[in-house]
């Protein structure tokens, strides 16, 4: 099996490319601009830890916003699966400068899809998507695949984007498509701009940690996620992979819509919860009001949602379970990020 992993050099690519390497035989095309978050250091991480896979991987440079040249068309050879994981990610940034946050993501979808008409005997294109593109999740409403898409912010108008995309894709050129949803993703080598290696750098500095939240009749109520390790992430799409071998995928096929699945977490955390857990994992014994400063979301934060979440029921009765519970890669998260200072000192 041949996989073209994009986005490799980022956050969730390089722990799917590092998990890939270690429960599979695949060869991987691993790609990257590097002109984003995508890091080279996270990749030479992954060889530094499997040294005796890293034959099997074929890192290639090329900005997916503009068209694959025939040379680089090459390098990349005729993929089995593609897993697309490129694109900018951060909310503010998409607030504080839209256009070129949403060309972007939009141009790389535009890229992958024609690209992937060219491959013959394509298997799967993985489109991976976000939680985000369903809106907020009133309390009490997890929201189960194909749910209506309310975007809220240019970000996530531009996850959505590339779903219709995928879709259409899907639906005129019969790419072989799964689409996934995914909500917050944590683990070691996370860009500090994110909000589990930005509560370790202020706990660390003794700066109470910002939390986005309503007031009701005087008391505070923070926003809440299901929050996943990229590890687990990359688990999940390689048991779909590994699952749907074979199966149909194409529009032809005679599927009504392509295959979606959520994938979450295992248990809803509140964002000042999360800030006190991660407290303890640091040994600071504070109170709550010393390391958390609650921020009134009501006219300060535009395009933010207060609640997330995902049905998650779907994957997990198809016989895939998350390999490592929510606090236990939490804490092994903080513990390796305090002993790597380095990447929340950028």
């Amino acid at each position: 099996m041949k996989i073209l992993l994009t986005g490799a050099g980022g956050f969730v690519g390089h722990h799917t490319l590092a998990h890939l390497l270690k429960t599979t035989d695949w060869d991987i095309v691993a790609t990257d601009s590097f002109k984003h978050f995508g890091i080279s250091a996270r990749i030479r991480a992954v060889f530094e830890e499997l040294p005796d896979e890293a034959s099997r991987v074929k890192v290639v440079t090329h900005d997916l916003a503009t068209p694959i040249d025939s040379i680089t068309a090459k390098e990349f050879g005729n993929p089995d699966v593609i897993i697309n994981m490129a694109s900018e990610s951060h909310v503010d940034r998409s607030i504080s400068d839209p256009r070129p946050f949403v060309e972007n993501n939009i141009a790389l979808a535009l890229t992958l899809f024609e690209y992937a008409r060219t491959i013959p005997n394509l298997m799967t294109f993985i489109q991976i998507g976000t939680d985000e593109v369903y809106g907020p999740a009133p309390e009490g409403i997890n929201h189960p695949e194909w749910s209506p898409q309310v975007p809220s912010n240019p970000y996530s108008a531009s996850k959505s984007a590339q779903e219709a995309i995928a879709i259409s894709y899907w639906r005129t050129f019969n790419i072989p498509l799964i689409l996934t949803n995914t909500m917050n993703i944590i683990g070691e080598r996370q860009d500090v701009e994110k909000f589990v290696p930005l509560i370790i750098r202020s706990l660390q500095q003794g700066i109470a940690v910002p939390v986005h939240a309503i007031e009701k009749e005087g008391h505070w109520k923070s926003g809440s996620r299901f929050y996943l390790h990229a590890r687990n992430q990359a688990d999940a799409l390689r048991f779909l992979i590994t699952h749907f071998t074979g199966a149909p995928h194409k529009y032809i096929d005679g599927l009504e819509r392509p295959r979606r699945f959520n994938i979450r977490g295992e248990s809803e955390v509140s964002n000042d919860e999360m800030v006190s857990l991660i407290a303890k994992f640091l040994d600071i014994s504070k109170s709550k009001n010393e390391i958390v400063k609650f921020i009134n979301v009501e006219g300060t934060r535009p395009g933010h949602d207060l609640r997330y979440a995902l049905n998650g029921d779907k994957l997990l009765n198809l016989g895939w379970t998350p390999p490592v519970a929510f606090e236990k890669s939490l804490e092994r998260t903080v513990n390796w990020t305090v002993k790597n200072p380095i990447w929340i000192s950028l």
